[in-house]
Formats: structure tokens, C-alpha cells, sequence
């Protein structure tokens, strides 16, 4: 039996064993994974190091790097958003009554595990930690395939979360990662529909693109997040400043970072004077069109079709538009259905906005970094879907099970 055949195969095993266990027992188990993570802290860092001085000498892209480090902050993150989800409810068996037929059949859906998951990933090693604990609660085995930029930080997390299964008695195949980032191993990962059930891509836009292309495997896509700040023309400029700021500069390198500035002519001048300074002050560049960029010192005029980049840097593009129905068109061309934020203090406005752009997560006067599993209260996610089918947006526990009918009866039979 291959590698990978072996691993898939053991995972469907112990998710069987993993789908009887009740909610306290795995809630036990996640806080424990939990002190290990923070116990086993240098451990992890130290094997984090590896990867970060094989990133250095790749040169890797200053976003990749930022994604692949892993200090005492970011692990005591990882342990937090265990802790968060073993006080969630446990979505596994709730049940919701469709009520009795005339005949006195009576009919439920109870929520049940997917099964085995597979994630695929590449330089974000808190993806280990995050998948597992989500996957553990929702009753899920999961098979974790980074890149190998993040190979020895995801086996070190990995070992960890194992020892915390062995003590519980619990089978390690529950939480699985595949140790060689060989193509030819991914490619058979994506063919193993008898006992993997549903694969995450969790990465660039040609992750994404090579997994749905090529899995037999149903795939949840997490496409780029191109999200954007939409100014209009009732917005509160202090508000609007704040968001655009924390939007594009707190973090850049993550999905819900803001990509554009989309701004009503009608408060432009007043607005991107202020934008423009805040903008400088923070080193970001600047892409815009012809009308936008003369407020700009040193902007890059750009063309339309060149709007619409995730730039995971302190870059932006800024477009002006005449109004709220240009700058929804905009949006629906360029966006990528990840995070859409409105500034605003027009009610009907703001509602509209929501109704109308089509993302996953559309947010009024609220920064688009909130766009986050932890921030929604879901816990650590998985990812944020961008496709619709089964998930949208954020996914947490719920959205790692699906439901099956429920019909109890006396004997009745169907005429």
C-alpha cells in the first residue's frame, strides 16, 4: 500500500472512532492540545527555524515569510483558538424537527461529520493547529498537506497535538500530515475519493486553481481575498481613515487585507487629501486612476483592466466613481467574493451595500480585518470560502458538517 493510500485509508478508520466520542471528552482533549502547544512552545519554534533559514536562502516573498513565522505570540494564539473552540457548541447531533407527516412518520436532521478532510496549504503552519482542533470538535479526521516551506514547523505541531491523541487513547491518524511535499504525492492525494471526502486548498490563486483542476474529490475553493473600502459620499472621513488604515497596513499579507479604495467624487476632495498623507506616512504605494491619483504624490496612473490585485504589501489601488451604483460595479468586477466593506452613515445606503455586493462577508463601518473565523466567533476557521457550495465565508464547526434525516415511525408502510 502507498503512502499516501495508507495514510487516507487510517483516517477514515480512526473518524470513525472519533464520530462516537462525546462532546466533553473531545472538549478535554482540545484543552489539552492546547497547554501542550504552549508547553512544547520552543520546541516548535526552534523546528519553525529551520523552515524560516530555508525561506531566507529562497528568498520567499516577504508576505510568505510573514505567514511562516511563528512566535511566542502567534503560538499562544493557536492555543487560545483551541481553548475558544472546546467552549463552542458542539455541532455533532443537534437535531431539528421537520415534523410529522399525516401518516405519523415523524422526520429530523441531525448534524454528523463529513468524515476525513484534507487540507491543503502552503507556508502557514498555524493551519496544523487550527485544522486539527476545528476537525477534532466537528468529529472529523483531517489529512494536512503543507508546502514544504512549512514542513518541519507543521510536523513539530503535529507531534504535539499526537501526544495529547495517545494519551486519550485516541488513534494520531485522526490528525494526519502528509511528510513529503513530493507533487506526485499530492496528485494521489487527490484521487482518494474512497475515503477522503471533501479537500480545502488553503493558498495562492495557483494552489487553488492546480487542486480544483486536477482533485477527483469535491474541493471547497478559498480563492484571493481583493477586498475593498467603499467611501461614500455620507461617510464619517475620521471613520473612513481608520478603516482604511487598519484595512491595509495593520497586517498586509493576509486575505483580508484591503487591496482597493473605491471613493464617491462628491467627498473625494475632501477625503483622499487626508488618505494621501495617512497613506505616505505608512510607506504604501499607490495605484490609481487618472481623477484619484492627482491627489497623490508619486501614484502609479493605472489602466482598467489592471485594477482587481492582491497585493499582500503596503500597495493599494484607488479608484474614484460617480456614484454608489459605480462603485458596486466596480466591486462586483474586481472583487473576489471574500470581504467588502462600506463607510457610510446613510442607513438605507449601508443596507443596500449589503443586499447588493456579492462577497461572503460585507461589512458597514467595520474594519475588513474582522473578517476572521476567531473575530466572528467561530473559533479558529478552517478558511474563508469564497465559492457557495457547501460553505460561504468563514467556516467554523458547522460548516465542517452536514446533516441526514431523521424518520422514526411504528411500522408504517408506503401505500
Amino acid at each position: 500500500m502507498s503512502l499516501v493510500k495508507d495514510i487516507s485509508t487510517q483516517a477514515a478508520k480512526a473518524a470513525k472512532v472519533l464520530a462516537l466520542l462525546d462532546t466533553e471528552s473531545k472538549n478535554a482533549v482540545l484543552r489539552n492540545m492546547a497547554k501542550a502547544l504552549r508547553d512544547n512552545k520552543e520546541q516548535i519554534k526552534t523546528r519553525n527555524e529551520q523552515d524560516l533559514a530555508q525561506a531566507r536562502d529562497n528568498n520567499l516573498a516577504p508576505a510568505m515569510v510573514d505567514r511562516l513565522t511563528l512566535t511566542d505570540e502567534r503560538i499562544e494564539d493557536m492555543a487560545v483558538g483551541i481553548e475558544t473552540i472546546a467552549e463552542l457548541d458542539d455541532p455533532v447531533g443537534q437535531l431539528r424537527s421537520l415534523g410529522e407527516r399525516p401518516n405519523g412518520i415523524k422526520i429530523n436532521k441531525m448534524r454528523v461529520p463529513l468524515g476525513v478532510i484534507c487540507m491543503i496549504y502552503e507556508a502557514r503552519p498555524n493551519v496544523t493547529a487550527d485544522a486539527g482542533a476545528l476537525c477534532f470538535k466537528s468529529g472529523n479526521a483531517v489529512i494536512l498537506r503543507g508546502g514544504k516551506e512549512a514542513l518541519a514547523s507543521s510536523m513539530a505541531i503535529a507531534e504535539v497535538l499526537h501526544q495529547v491523541l495517545q494519551q486519550h487513547n485516541l488513534p494520531t491518524a485522526l490528525i494526519s500530515v502528509i511528510p513529503d511535499p513530493d507533487r506526485g504525492l499530492l496528485m494521489e492525494l487527490m484521487r482518494q475519493r474512497e475515503t477522503i471526502d471533501l479537500i480545502i486548498p488553503r493558498g495562492g490563486e495557483g494552489l487553488i486553481n492546480f487542486v480544483t483542476e486536477n482533485s477527483t474529490i469535491p474541493v471547497i475553493q478559498h480563492f484571493k481575498g481583493v477586498c475593498h473600502l467603499y467611501v461614500d459620499k455620507d461617510a464619517d472621513l475620521d471613520i473612513a481613515l481608520n478603516l482604511l488604515l487598519n484595512g491595509k497596513t495593520q497586517r498586509t499579507g493576509v486575505c483580508n487585507a484591503l487591496e482597493g479604495l473605491v471613493v464617491h467624487q462628491d467627498i473625494a476632495p475632501k477625503f483622499l487629501p487626508m488618505a494621501a498623507k495617512a497613506l505616505a506616512e505608512k510607506g504604501v504605494r499607490i495605484n490609481a486612476d487618472s481623477q484619484a491619483a492627482q491627489y497623490f504624490d508619486g501614484a502609479k496612473v493605472i489602466n482598467e483592466d489592471e485594477f482587481g490585485e492582491e497585493y499582500l504589501d503596503l500597495e493599494i489601488a484607488v479608484r474614484m466613481v460617480e456614484d454608489f451604483n459605480a462603485a458596486v460595479a466596480h466591486i462586483d468586477r474586481f472583487g473576489s467574493f471574500h470581504t467588502e466593506v462600506i463607510c457610510t452613515q446613510n442607513e438605507q445606503t449601508a443596507a443596500l451595500f449589503q443586499r447588493s455586493v456579492d462577497a461572503s462577508v460585507v461589512m458597514v463601518n467595520a474594519s475588513s480585518r474582522f473578517s476572521d473565523g476567531s473575530q466572528l466567533g467561530l473559533g479558529a476557521e478552517i478558511g474563508i470560502a469564497t465559492t457557495k457550495l457547501h460553505a460561504y465565508g468563514p467556516m467554523g464547526l458547522e460548516s465542517l458538517t452536514t446533516e441526514k434525516y431523521l424518520v422514526n415511525g411504528i411500522g408504517q408502510v408506503r401505500d
